[in-house]
C-alpha cells in the first residue's frame, strides 16, 4: 500500500478519527526519521538493507496523526528515529501532542542542549514507569563518555527523566561494563542491552524464532504483532524489518479509515526478519518472557 504525496496533503484536510490502542498493544514506535548524525558499524537499523532516503511528514502533520491515537498511561508515544531530534520539527512535534498522550523519547542526545532545556518541560517526556522516558543510547565507537555523562547529569539534575543504554557488542562488551560502572558512580541510571546481529559469522541474541534472521529460509508465514509500527512518512508496518527495508506498508497514519488490525497478517519474507521483531525480550512493563511478533506457519 503506497501513498502519495498528493493522498498525505489531502488526508490533511480531513478529519480524523480517533486511532484507539488494543490491550494486546504493547509499543507504539514513532520514527520520525531514519536519519543519524552517527554511523555505527553495529546499529540495528541496518542489519538489513536500510532504505534511507524517505518521505518526511512535516510537524503539522506528526501533530495530527498522533493526536488521533488513543492510548493508556502505560502505553506511551515512543518518539525515535534514526535519531528524531534531527527532524526539522522536532521541538514542535514533542509540544504539540496533547498533554494527556504520554511520550518517551529515544535519542543519542547529539543535541543543542540549551534549546531542549528551553523547548521542552521534564514534565513533558516523564511519567511513571520501571525506567527512564528518555533514553539515552551510548555507542563508544562513535561517542565520548565522558561529554555524555555530563549532559545526561544536567538534565538529570534539571528534573528530567533520564538514563542511558549501552548494547552489549562482542567488541565494546568491556567498554559498556566500564562505562556502567562510571555512569552509576555519578548516579545515572545505566542499563544494557543485549547486542542483536550477527558478529564473526555468529547470529546474536535470543530469539523465539530461530532461523527467522539468518537469510537461510524464505517461506511464506502468518505474522501478528503486538506494536504499531510508523515510519517516517507516516506509513503504518507491519514490523521493524518492513520499515528499515521500506517493504510494503499496511497503512497510512493519516488515513481517515485507519484502524489498529491486531490479527495475523501474510507474510512472504520469513527468514529476512529484523531481530527486534522476533527477539526474546522485556516488555514494556520490564518483565521478560516476551516477543513483538507471533509467527505461524502456512
Amino acid at each position: 500500500m503506497k501513498i502519495s504525496t498528493l493522498q498525505i496533503d489531502n488526508y490533511s484536510n480531513v478529519p480524523l478519527s480517533p486511532v484507539v490502542m488494543s490491550d494486546s498493544c504493547n509499543y507504539i514506535g514513532v520514527f520520525l526519521t531514519l536519519e543519524c548524525n552517527l554511523q555505527c558499524s553495529y546499529c540495528i537499523n541496518r542489519f538489513g538493507e536500510l532504505v534511507h532516503s524517505r518521505q518526511l511528514l512535516s510537524g503539522e502533520q506528526w501533530m495530527q496523526s498522533l493526536n488521533r491515537i488513543v492510548s493508556r498511561p502505560d502505553l506511551p508515544v515512543t518518539i525515535q528515529g534514526g535519531e528524531p531530534t534531527r527532524h526539522p520539527d522536532f521541538f514542535a512535534i514533542v509540544n504539540g501532542l496533547r498533554p494527556d498522550l504520554q511520550m518517551d523519547l529515544l535519542t543519542n542526545l547529539e543535541v543543542d542542549l540549551d534549546r531542549f532545556m528551553t523547548d521542552i518541560s521534564p514534565e513533558r517526556v516523564k511519567r511513571h514507569a520501571p525506567y527512564a522516558s528518555i533514553r539515552v543510547s551510548y555507542h563508544p565507537e562513535t561517542m565520548d563518555l565522558e561529554r555524555l555523562a555530563a549532559k545526561v547529569l544536567l538534565l538529570q539534575k534539571a528534573g528530567y527523566s533520564i538514563g542511558i543504554w549501552g548494547v552489549l557488542h562482542p567488541e565494546w562488551e568491556k567498554e559498556i561494563h566500564r562505562a556502567q560502572a562510571y555512569c552509576t558512580g555519578l548516579g545515572i541510571d545505566f542499563r544494557t542491552k543485549e547486542f542483536l546481529g550477527e558478529h564473526n559469522g555468529v547470529m546474536h541474541g535470543v530469539l523465539s524464532y530461530q532461523d527467522a534472521c539468518d537469510r537461510g529460509v524464505h517461506k511464506p508465514v502468518q505474522c501478528r504483532t503486538t506494536e504499531l509500527i510508523i515510519g517516517p512518512g507516516g506509513d503504518v508496518y507491519r514490523c521493524h524489518g518492513d520499515l528499515y527495508e521500506s517493504r510494503e506498508a499496511v497503512g497510512h497514519i493519516l488515513d481517515p479509515d485507519f484502524t489498529v488490525v491486531s490479527g495475523f497478517r501474510e507474510c512472504s519474507t520469513y527468514g529476512y526478519c529484523n531481530p527486534c521483531d522476533v527477539k526474546l525480550k522485556t516488555n514494556r512493563f520490564q518483565t521478560f518472557g516476551h516477543t513483538s511478533v507471533e509467527i505461524v506457519s502456512l
